[in-house]
Order: C-alpha cells, then structure tokens, then sequence
C-alpha cells in the first residue's frame, strides 16, 4: 500500500509544478499480452500464457521539448501455467498443472520522449519510447489453495513505438516485476514476480 500512497503523492506534486502549456490528452487502449511467472527457485516447471488488457491512459507532454508523462489505468489479465504436480510436496497432496490467472488494476506512471521536431514529418509518423513504475492492484484470482496471492505488486516496464497521424499510437514494452505477487503455503521462500510482454493500441481523443 505504501506504493500507492507514493505514487499519489508525486502525482499531485508533479500537477502543481505543470506549467500551463503542458498539453494533456486522453486514450483509449486494448493490448495483447504474453506472461510468465518467475520464481526465486527452479521447483516446478512454469510456461507463459496469453492475455489482454484495456484501460485509459492519459498523456501529458510539454511542447516544444518531446518530453512527457503518461499515467493510466488499465485492467490487465495474465498469470502462467505452474505444474505443481512435477513435485511429490504437491501432488501428494492432489495438484497438477494449474493455470494461475491474475486480474489486475494496472496504474502506470511513465516517463517518456517523442521526436517532435522532424520538419512536420512528426503530424503523420513520431516514434516514441517509454519507461517507468507500474503499480498493479490485484482485482481478483483463480481459486488455487496451494497458493497465496499478494494484494498488489511493483513492476518496471520500457516500451516504444510509433505515433500514427497525431491519434493512434502502435507500442510494444517489456514488463518485469519489481515485488512478488504470489508465494506458495507449503515452502516459504517459494515466491513469484511477474514478467510480460505488450503489445498495444491507443486511440487519442
């Protein structure tokens, strides 16, 4: 929680110091995902999962200079295959392979650049790249009791793309997980971060 009360705290810091020409828009946004679990020891085998998320994302750049924030919120579903069943400690006790799927609350906070200065070439074609926090606040789960889940996790994400036509932006980013966001009951030590891969659309109004 101590994560979230950050993250406010610098978003009202950073409204207060906004000068009036910052330019401020809003998206909306779907994606594809690719996920996986990584744990702190190689127990069981674990393969990635596809999933999805959509949201808002809000922009914020100040002219002249290419660089921005951005902050959304994003519901984002991922998780990984865990076969649990690989280990007598839980097929002893009746698991197999589980599909553990995440539902989470995605609130990234991003610094990024866009080339802005290409002669007008940037009203039809702007790259941009990316890079920040993302604060996950886990919405809901699969019923596993073998596993505890966490209320929340922290990751670090970096990404680009293009901006197509000043309104839609095509980007892809590489996820990884800061803190755990799940452990297992019967070994301790046994916890998991997150990893993913994006792929995304935006549309700006």
């Amino acid at each position: 929680m101590r994560f979230y009360k950050i993250l406010l705290a610098v978003a009202v810091l950073l409204g207060a110091a906004m000068p009036a020409t910052a330019q401020f828009r809003y998206a909306g946004i779907v994606g594809g995902l690719i996920t996986n679990l990584h744990f702190k020891q190689d127990l069981a085998p674990v393969s990635k999962v596809g999933g999805f998320q959509a949201g808002v994302l809000g922009e914020l750049m100040f002219p002249g200079i290419g660089f921005g924030i951005d902050l959304g919120a994003i519901y984002n579903m991922g998780g990984a295959n865990v076969d649990l069943g690989d280990k007598l400690i839980w097929s002893s006790e009746g698991y197999g392979k589980t599909r553990v799927m995440l539902h989470q609350l995605q609130i990234p906070f991003h610094l990024r650049f866009k080339w802005t200065r290409m002669g007008g070439f940037e009203d039809t074609l702007a790259p941009f790249v990316y890079g920040g926090p993302e604060f996950n606040i886990l919405l809901g789960h699969n019923r596993c009791k073998a596993i505890d889940y966490s209320g929340g996790d922290l990751s670090l994400a970096v990404g680009g793309g293009v901006e197509i036509l000043r309104r839609w932006q095509l980007s892809a980013s590489y996820t990884w997980g800061m803190t755990y966001a799940l452990k297992t009951k019967l070994l301790t030590d046994y916890s998991a971060r997150t990893r993913q891969v994006t792929v995304r659309l935006a549309y700006y109004f």
